[in-house]
């Protein structure tokens, strides 16, 4: 155990109304309840604690906005230093999931489908097993974990961790069936004939959102969503330009640099960056350049063409220059968003997405379906680990309710 972990713990001042969870925390963490158990040195308890609030707590240590949450609400940063909770967090998480002995619970006599075994699928999986359900996970892919497998590169989340996830969905009596497309050739009318008595979308968004724009399909173009699945089937080359400035742009980025890339630069539409402050932060300590009031127009031959805005004094983006910017790279990976993919929508009749492509669902979770819940990205759009274990938690309320347990 670091000391400084240990000190951390003892600047927190255990407030009666802690910001740090209330408002700080999309999952509501009880963050003074844990700090006072490490303190008393009862790690297994704290560790429950937060596994019991958050099945994702390991991750959510690592990968969490953390500035931009706990520790940017703690009343310590109003003058000086905020507790660094992540790094008690991450201790107390990943201890306990090396610990703990994981095993069926008794069974309630419910069986739920679970499609997609991303943050939101594995939590909704996980606390429904604890419930004691018989739960079968779908994963499209070979391995568990979705975005925290494919879609986040591996110096920020090892994948030993997300692969510890499965250990821990098995040893709670969860099959995991990999390489399985849920409206391929079985559909969630064929899980409802089988007896399911309820079924959990969290298919994510998979699918790259294209600019519209002429040159995306030349072969040195890439998008980021693709790209980050496996960045070593690439050639990315010396010079690389990312279009787009959420945090999957950060990432590409930071990817590209470590596949050897040697000069890479990000351009952001107007001089606000949707990333969070850390990881644009992380991604310039890289190497990384970002250039703002780029708006993109094609991509040619040579690489992108900008139009470059006109800023007022607010950095509203007033106009753009009449000259076009010519940028020369050996490749272009455009980074600006993602949507969900529509076979479920289109393979199940009941099902309703709206225009965004996103399913919609009501104040438990459950879709326009009767039985069939979603949660995590496909119902809120591309956004962080934590807001879709937030989402999940919702959903599992919802699917205890409905099945009566």
């Amino acid at each position: 155990m670091g000391v400084h972990i240990v000190e951390e713990s003892k600047r927190c001042l255990m407030c009666k109304r802690a910001m740090c969870q209330l408002k700080g925390c999309p999952v509501q963490t009880p963050i003074p309840q844990v700090i006072e158990l490490f303190r008393e040195r009862k790690i297994d308890e704290a560790g429950e604690v937060l596994f019991a609030n958050n099945p994702m707590s390991a991750v959510c240590s690592a990968v969490c906005n953390h500035m931009g949450q706990c520790e940017g609400a703690c009343i310590q940063g109003k003058k000086g230093t905020p507790i660094h909770f992540s790094s008690i967090e991450d201790y107390i998480s990943t201890t306990y999931l090396e610990r703990h002995e994981f095993a069926p619970a008794p069974s309630c006599g419910k069986r739920v489908a679970v499609i997609g075994s991303g943050p939101a699928g594995i939590t909704v999986a996980i606390k429904l097993a604890q419930a004691g359900c018989a739960v079968t996970v779908f994963e499209q892919r070979a391995e568990i974990g979705g975005v925290l497998e494919y879609g986040i590169p591996d110096f920020r989340l090892p994948r030993t961790l997300v692969q510890r996830y499965r250990k821990v969905m098995c040893d709670l009596g969860v099959r995991v069936r990999p390489s399985t497309t849920i409206g391929g050739a079985l559909r969630i009318d064929d899980l409802l004939r089988d007896g399911y008595d309820a079924v959990f979308v969290g298919t994510g968004t998979w699918r790259a959102r294209k600019l519209g724009i002429p040159g995306e399909t030349r072969g040195n173009v890439f998008f980021g969503i693709d790209y980050l699945v496996d960045p070593s089937s690439v050639a990315i080359g010396q010079s690389v330009a990312v279009i787009g400035a959420g945090n999957v742009a950060m990432d590409v980025a930071r990817t590209a640099l470590r596949q050897g890339a040697r000069n890479v630069t990000i351009y952001a539409r107007s001089k606000h960056v949707s990333a969070s402050s850390d990881e644009v932060e992380f991604a310039q300590l890289d190497g990384a350049e970002l250039v703002y009031g780029k708006a993109i127009q094609e991509i040619d031959g040579n690489g992108p063409v900008f139009r470059t805005a006109i800023f007022d004094e607010g950095d509203a983006v007033v106009g753009y220059e009449d000259e076009l910017d010519h940028v020369s790279c050996d490749t272009v990976v455009i980074a600006a968003s993602q949507q969900a993919k529509d076979k479920l929508v289109l393979t199940t009749d009941a099902l309703v997405a709206n225009d965004r492509g996103l399913l919609e669902v009501d104040e438990n979770g459950m879709t326009m379906m009767p039985s069939v819940f979603a949660a995590g990205d496909v119902v809120s759009g591309p956004s962080t680990v934590v807001h879709a274990v937030a989402c999940a938690n919702r959903a599992v309320a919802g699917i205890m309710s409905y099945l009566g347990i």
